[in-house]
């Protein structure tokens, strides 16, 4: 199953789920590149986005507005549907209207066949994606598990030769880890980087790693939106 949290408050683009990518709202053209591998379902705090996910014959549950992070929007999405503890479950952002499905079908496989809490993805990036706050940086061990994720360009390079790896943010669960993760308390770098992942790190979890090929990113700006239908069209 993929769950897309679709918030409408966002600090530093307000409404922008419903931004229009080649006639589509945002958060449609999401679900609209996703909807050949799963069951899809978005979860929202805002009626206007239950109408029109409805609208466009999307599956849509209303959430509460009190969530701090999309993963405890679709955990409350997923506790309120039919389905069983062992059912994967993939967070796709509302922002990633780019993404390609073979990156999601990745997420959902490394879940399947691993015994990992949860499992995201990761590509390498070029040194102007590494440098922007807005684009998260993760660094791998040995396995492909996450040691960390941030905001600034990691690990530091004083040679400045290195490769960057910039993450999607894609997470696959069980149902049952997802409401584990969700159990956890919130981890002191988790509030300080605003970045949900490092609680499971926190708290020891193993969240491995699929390296894949993208050209997609999250859109978090309206700068951010204009370079991708520049790119993308």
């Amino acid at each position: 199953m993929i769950i897309i949290p679709a918030r409408m408050a966002s600090n530093r683009f307000p409404n922008k789920i419903l931004a229009d990518i080649n006639g589509l709202p945002m958060v449609i053209a999401t679900a609209a590149r996703v909807k050949k591998l799963d069951r899809v379902v978005i979860a929202t705090d805002s009626q206007e986005v239950i109408d029109i996910a409805n609208k466009y014959g999307y599956e849509a549950v209303l959430t509460g507005t009190h969530h701090q992070s999309g993963t405890d929007r679709i955990n409350e999405a997923s506790l309120s549907l039919d389905i069983d503890e062992n059912e994967v479950i993939v967070n796709v952002q509302a922002d990633e209207p780019f993404i390609e499905p073979q990156v999601v079908q990745n997420v959902i496989d490394r879940v399947k066949n691993s015994d990992c809490f949860m499992a995201s993805c990761y590509k390498l990036i070029d040194k102007t994606f590494a440098d922007d706050p807005n684009h998260v940086k993760v660094i791998t061990d040995v396995n492909e598990n996450a040691i960390y994720f941030s905001r600034s360009k990691i690990p530091y390079d004083r040679e400045e030769h290195l490769e960057y790896f910039g993450h999607l943010g894609i997470y696959g669960f069980t149902k049952k880890s997802l409401k584990k993760f969700c159990e956890l308390s919130p981890a002191p770098l988790e509030n300080i980087e605003k970045l949900e992942q490092l609680r499971a790190i926190y708290h020891g979890k193993k969240i491995s790693m699929v390296r894949v090929k993208s050209e997609s990113f999250g859109i978090d700006t309206k700068e951010d939106l204009k370079r991708a239908l520049e790119y993308f069209n």
